[in-house]
């Protein structure tokens, strides 16, 4: 099987998004400039095709089995001949772009902001940007705990994703801020997902949230232990002007250590 071939299928047997050859070269075009750039600069670790497709590509596209984000994202096309209002996200600590890459191409209607705290991954990311031809996608330098107070992102943004390392509570006092009332926050972790949730319960709360679905699954392609979960975050007020608190706050004492 071809490389355009296996990522199609792959995402397909995985999410249930069936997606065209275009798409999909677009997709490998990707994973051929991370591969390429990766020589020079840490962008990551994983660089086995198969292993990536699964962990980066289908990982990032999981988002869609959260069925009222699938739901939004399905009606993007046609809200936008229909003229009405499109769907924001913001990629919190997106590293060499992910999942908000692979979403843009996917969803091409998608209006998507990279933001990163390191300006060369988002030089890397405008080139991809710049290559791939895609549009109504930008990337953003800066601190999550700054621009979360700015007015022009906070609570601007429809769905706020993150993949980043870190513990689930100070993800939500980075993220839920730039969530708008009536979005999501959703959060990709690992095995220890539920755990996070769980001491993430009065973060949750106080930032303006409410838990909302849980998936948890895997990638069929790889034998290993790779158990995967999605948290939802629905933000069902306005975040407290306070939040997100600076000086590495978020880091260095999580709101349940408050």
């Amino acid at each position: 099987m071809d490389k355009i071939s296996y990522i199609k299928t792959q995402i397909e047997t995985n999410t249930g998004i069936i997606i065209d050859d275009n798409k999909a070269d677009q997709l490998l075009q990707y994973y051929d400039m991370i591969i390429e750039k990766n020589q020079v600069m840490n962008l990551t670790a994983i660089t086995d095709f198969e292993e990536f497709v699964a962990k980066h590509f289908v990982d990032s596209l999981s988002l869609c089995r959260l069925q009222d984000i699938k739901k939004v994202l399905d009606n993007l096309q046609d809200n936008e001949k229909s003229g009405g209002s499109g769907c924001k996200l913001i990629d919190i600590g997106t590293g060499a772009g992910f999942p908000g890459v692979p979403l843009k191409i996917v969803y091409p209607e998608l209006d998507v902001t990279l933001f990163d705290s390191l300006q060369k991954r988002l030089t890397f990311l405008d080139d991809v940007i710049s290559k791939l031809g895609l549009k109504k996608i930008q990337t953003l330098h800066g601190r999550a705990e700054e621009f979360g107070r700015k007015l022009d992102y906070r609570e601007k943004y429809d769905i706020v994703v993150s993949r980043a390392v870190a513990e689930l509570t100070t993800l939500c006092e980075l993220a839920l801020p730039f969530c708008k009332v009536g979005g999501s926050f959703i959060s990709y972790k690992g095995g220890k997902g539920n755990e996070e949730l769980q001491n993430a319960q009065y973060a949750i709360k106080e930032l303006g949230g409410k838990t909302g679905s849980l998936i948890e699954y895997s990638f069929l392609a790889l034998d290993e232990n790779n158990e995967r979960i999605l948290v939802e975050i629905c933000k069902v007020k306005s975040t407290n002007p306070k939040y997100p608190r600076g000086g590495g706050k978020p880091f260095k004492t999580p709101l349940h250590m408050v």
